[in-house]
């Protein structure tokens, strides 16, 4: 079984637990639409306009300019081939993410990218460039396989085995195994969704309460 037939699935599945198709499955996946189209205009304006200049705002441990790549790297890709294989996990692992809240969403993905993003900085290897999502997507990776634990609530326990089926043997990232790939990006990003998911109820009392209302 193809990784999209899962996914659709658990689309179904997660109909019948949450009531059918809401106003906010529509929003989860603008949401979702719309950080993936940023991230495919940002590809065309590096590629086409900027000869692919903009990835030298990726995380260069260690130096200056490398602590702004925390923030822009995660819309910052290779070539087009790596935002592409970026893409559909994105989209599948950050909607499963957002069936938690869309506050939910955007906390555990901002915890993420800075985690894993000052985690590269600070222990990446000297004179490298990290670019590109997939230390977020090792992130919600390591969220989703942990969270059930917490919580251990239907939908998270469904969602823990269809991810740790899709999505499991891609572990092997956070390893120093495949010559320019970054591995510090994957395994500091898995690390960040691990610890979220274990203190979630901790970040949601240390927000301010406006925001936390909505968690």
């Amino acid at each position: 079984m193809k990784p999209l037939e899962i996914f659709v699935y658990a689309v179904c599945f997660s109909f019948t637990l949450k009531g059918g198709i809401t106003a906010e499955f529509k929003t989860q996946f603008r949401i979702l639409g719309e950080l993936i189209v940023y991230a495919w205009s940002i590809g065309v304006v590096n590629w086409v306009f900027c000869g692919g200049a903009l990835r030298k705002l990726g995380i260069r441990p260690r130096t200056s300019l490398g602590l702004l790549g925390i923030l822009t790297s995660p819309f910052l890709h290779s070539d087009w081939e790596h935002l592409a294989g970026n893409t559909v996990p994105f989209l599948i692992l950050g909607w499963f993410v957002m069936l938690g809240g869309i506050q939910n969403f955007f906390m555990i993905t901002a915890f993420i990218a800075l985690f894993s993003g000052l985690g590269v900085w600070l222990f990446g290897a000297p004179y490298t460039n990290h670019a590109g999502a997939s230390g977020v997507i090792f992130g919600y990776l390591g969220f989703l396989l942990v969270r059930s634990y917490f919580t251990e609530d239907a939908l998270s326990i469904v969602l823990t085995v269809v991810v740790g089926f899709m999505y499991g043997r891609i572990l092997w990232g956070i390893f120093p195994e495949e010559e320019g790939v970054s591995w510090e990006g994957h395994l500091f990003g898995f690390m960040a969704g691990v610890l979220v998911a274990c203190f979630l109820d901790m970040f949601r009392v240390m927000l301010p309460a406006s925001i936390n209302g909505g968690l």
